[in-house]
């Protein structure tokens, strides 16, 4: 067999660039190092740049995948020609060189710019221990949107390099996402109460209801205290959450907080193949992690609109976790689509911790009892401003929910978080709820509107949830400036799928909302975050 260097290129680029003008630097770059086209087995580059068409069509035309990585994973390589500009901007140093490196290797040609006025780079690196001859490339950490070139790969080999060493099951690749298994470039640890923990900020950046909870259920929480005595008796809380969602008692089960129910999820069931659907809530995964599983991701992109199909999902999957909203996208998914995820001998676990946000609660599947495998996860704090009781709940089956209570401590939930439980399922309560959705959803709308007057900042609009996810240049810096001017943003980066360009915002009332367009206006002229700056490095 004849050996030839295996050779990945990492390409960056402006808004608008033309295919024409990729190839070229690319055609350019490699004869003048003496390396063969057809050695190229992928281009890669940064996740906000893979839906250029430039860089898609080129890699169309030279017949090998386009690979996609966040920019919190490029900016974890070491590069020889670091831009702090293109830090800014981008969220990594060098989109070109971090990209051709991200799988190890050698690089072999530093990066290099197109012709004056055509803003686009390259770099190109050997892939370590490779070679080339006879068949298709196929793996690769990011979703492949063009055809192979007639090129194979020792691909165990090579995954396993693409993954910083860690080892990785063959799944079937899609062009909507991204199959990964984890690594540590994100701090699924991280939540917004650390944006405004002991500072006097306009929290934006936490997702509970503001001015809560109500004087009513306050009353009804402080009654409660009479009774600390006694052990707590989850019984009549129970029942109440039972009625409300027309289910028997034995498909409920009250938790500390959702968050407790992802750790009995983990530790409870016999799951060995667990996908978790990002960006989403990173709990679900870090609990996955500490039980000692191998998490396997699922990242939408936001080409297409961070919504979900199905068959982005691997056949041998025993759990998948999916949120609906989705916590930061704001995204609701059809329930009919979410519940084609549903298979014999598959645990589906649906997070609806802001679905009582959305009027009507559209699209839950709370309730259901024909979806087999099915668990929804409920929590009362983010409409109700319980974060501090700790108070959610599962639905599923008896045998699953009997699973996770046998794991349970004794008495998991206090007497005066099933007090609170308890009078949130009343009528009263839930209609109060669904007037909260409907004021919400307005309020989205304007906070939206004002957004889409700054050319720099977009924001996905098909938000359904009590926030919205926004995307700006620099926005690392600009969430600095408004903590100076008051406000406390959500990083984005935190989130699988997502990196240091975005933000999430809570949704809050319109005076409050008309502030912070005012100070975010500030914030964007004091970044230096022009809307034509879109470094191309």
């Amino acid at each position: 067999m004849t050996e030839r260097a295996a050779l990945v290129v990492g390409v960056g680029a402006g808004r608008g660039v033309s295919a024409a003008d990729v190839l070229g630097l690319i055609g350019d770059t490699l004869r003048d190092a003496g390396l063969a086209r057809e050695a190229v087995v992928a281009l890669a580059t940064v996740d906000s740049k893979a839906g250029e068409t430039g860089i898609v069509a080129a890699a169309a035309r030279l017949g090998v995948p386009l690979r996609a990585h966040p920019a919190g994973e490029l900016a974890l390589v070491p590069v020889p020609h670091p831009s702090a500009a293109t830090l800014t901007a981008v969220g990594t140093p060098s989109v070109a060189e971090a990209a051709a490196l991200v799988g190890g290797g050698e690089l072999l040609v530093p990066k290099r710019k197109g012709r004056e006025g055509v803003r686009v780079t390259c770099a190109v690196a050997r892939l370590p221990g490779l070679s080339e001859e006879g068949q298709g490339y196929t793996g690769g950490e990011a979703a492949l949107t063009t055809p192979a070139a007639p090129v194979s790969l020792d691909m165990e080999r090579y995954r396993q390099s693409a993954t910083h060493g860690l080892p990785s099951t063959p799944t079937p690749t899609t062009p909507m996402a991204a199959m990964h298994t984890h690594t540590d470039t994100h701090d699924l640890r991280h939540h917004g109460d650390a944006e405004v923990r002991d500072e006097k900020l306009t929290d934006l950046a936490v997702n509970v209801r503001a001015n809560t909870p109500p004087d009513w259920l306050r009353e009804r929480i402080s009654a409660s205290l009479t009774g600390l005595a006694a052990y707590p008796d989850g019984r009549a809380a129970r029942a109440a959450v039972a009625e409300r969602h027309d289910l028997p008692s034995e498909r409920v089960l009250l938790t500390a907080g959702a968050a407790e129910a992802f750790v009995l999820l983990a530790r409870a069931l016999p799951v060995r193949k667990p996908v978790v659907v990002h960006p989403q809530f990173t709990e679900p995964e870090a609990a996955l992690r500490d039980a000692g599983h191998d998490v396997r991701r699922v990242l939408l992109r936001e080409e297409d609109g961070f919504r979900l199909d199905p068959a982005m999902v691997p056949e041998d999957a025993d759990l998948v976790v999916v949120g609906n909203p989705t916590n930061p996208t704001s995204v609701l998914h059809p329930a009919g689509t979410i519940a084609r995820l549903a298979r014999p001998g598959r645990i589906l676990v649906v997070d609806e911790a802001f679905i009582d946000a959305v009027p009507g609660e559209r699209e839950t599947l709370a309730g259901r009892t024909d979806v087999p495998g099915l668990v929804v996860l409920r929590s009362l704090t983010k409409t109700w401003g319980l974060a501090g009781l700790r108070i959610g709940y599962v639905l599923g089956d008896a045998g699953t929910v009997a699973a996770l209570e046998r794991a349970q401590p004794l008495w998991p939930v206090s007497t005066p978080a099933l007090a609170a439980a308890e009078a949130c399922m009343s009528r009263a309560a839930l209609a109060e709820a669904e007037h909260a959705a409907h004021r919400i959803a307005v309020e989205r709308a304007h906070l939206l509107a004002g957004l889409a007057e700054f050319d720099e900042v977009r924001a996905v609009t098909a938000a359904e949830g009590p926030f919205v996810l926004v995307r700006m240049a620099g926005a690392d810096v600009v969430r600095d400036r408004l903590r100076g001017l008051g406000f406390a943003a959500r990083r984005g980066d935190t989130f699988p799928g997502l990196g240091p360009q975005w933000l999430r915002l809570a949704v809050r009332d319109r005076t409050t909302t008309n502030r912070f367009l005012q100070a975010l206006d500030q914030a964007l002229l004091m970044a230096g975050c022009a809307a034509d700056r879109d470094d191309d490095d």
